[in-house]
């Protein structure tokens, strides 16, 4: 079957780019289309540009394996196409006895997944290198960082139309139909119309679950439920206290209230968890409570009334309230989609991987 292109991809975000450059790169006649003006304006564009190490996730997961390879992949990208990153460090920290024995399992995560760059920090020696800390001991992480998620995106957007492949923006996916060994793939915009493909890559983001329920013969019982998990961040008033990025142990379902100093020397707390209904990226400013006792934990020097709203996220979960916290699902059951969901933190670290992983799965089918 003759087709417009070999691969269409759904999703200009971070993780859609990364599948379109990978597939660009093997050759591929790509397109990524997005109904956004711009790339990057989802879940890409709202959230704590960390770059991890891969130590918070389950060992042999997708999370644990895609992390740690898409770590090393994102620098190695970052440092060729000149776009700004501060391999910072992270410190993980205990500020209390009770906090040890989880401390001592992410070590143990970490190790398993074969992360570099740990290392055990009694609590005198963490406040050598951040005073002014509340800490008993800590891991550091050498190899977390903080860049610049939209100059990496802009990069992606470059490679692939370097590589003969097409990022077309204001361009909707209204649905797909399977059609001989392809598929018809009908689109909206200023000139609605119908492309065909080899391959359908859906990578939407908050979209996901939309996008597989308009692909015909896609099965109902095999697209996850969505939980939105909205995260607030809060901007600190004053000088940054840390150089590097502070996290406290995880909480059920997330990383919990971490700091982080961006690019610009500004410091910011967040997110939290908050489990929502709809897409309301307000920040209610009655949360500042919850963050300032929250932060206080690790920094007991917070100034009152120090922390404004800022920004929130809302990231796709496959999991509720109370439940495990799963892992990335890549459904490739029908002939000539996959669809990708849950694709959350931390999708933006791993997100060259996960876009290596999506053109090793279209290279088998050809094979």
């Amino acid at each position: 079957m003759s087709t417009d292109f070999d691969v269409i991809v759904v999703g200009a975000g971070a993780v859609g780019l990364a599948c379109g450059y990978a597939l660009a790169r093997d050759g591929k006649s790509v397109a990524v289309v997005e109904r956004e003006r711009r790339v990057g304006a989802g879940v890409s564009s709202r959230n704590s540009e960390v770059i991890h190490a891969g130590l918070h996730y389950a060992p042999g997961s997708l999370k644990a394996r895609l992390c740690v390879q898409g770590r090393r992949l994102l620098y190695a990208f970052l440092e060729r196409h000149g776009v700004a990153f501060d391999k910072c460090g992270k410190l993980i920290v205990a500020t209390q006895d009770s906090e040890l024995p989880a401390l001592m399992a992410l070590a143990a995560r970490g190790e398993a997944n074969q992360v570099e760059g740990i290392t055990h920090l009694d609590g005198p020696q963490t406040l050598a290198v951040e005073p002014a800390l509340r800490a008993v001991a800590a891991l550091h992480s050498t190899e977390s960082g903080v860049f610049d998620a939209h100059g990496y995106m802009d990069a992606l957007a470059g490679e692939i139309e370097a590589h003969g492949g097409s990022v077309v923006l204001q361009t909707p996916f209204l649905g797909a139909d399977p059609v001989g060994d392809g598929m018809e793939v009908r689109i909206g915009g200023d000139e609605p119309s119908t492309v065909s493909a080899q391959h359908l890559i859906l990578a939407p983001g908050l979209q996901a679950q939309d996008c597989a329920q308009l692909v015909q013969g896609f099965a109902v019982e095999r697209i996850p439920p969505l939980h939105l998990g909205k995260g607030s961040y809060f901007a600190l008033h004053g000088a940054a206290p840390f150089q590097r990025l502070i996290y406290p142990p995880p909480i059920p379902g997330a990383l919990g209230i971490h700091y982080r100093r961006d690019l610009g020397g500004q410091a910011r707390f967040g997110p939290d968890l908050e489990f929502v209904h709809t897409l309301d990226y307000t920040v209610d400013p009655a949360r500042v409570g919850y963050f300032e006792d929250y932060v206080r934990r690790f920094w007991p020097g917070l100034p009152d009334a120090a922390l404004s709203p800022d920004y929130a996220g809302i990231r796709p979960k496959l999991h509720g309230p109370g439940q495990a916290q799963g892992d990335f699902v890549f459904d490739d059951r029908q002939a000539g989609v996959i669809a990708l969901f849950g694709i959350e933190s931390p999708g933006l670290t791993a997100s060259l991987a996960i876009g290596e992983h999506v053109a090793g799965l279209v290279a088998r089918r050809k094979a």
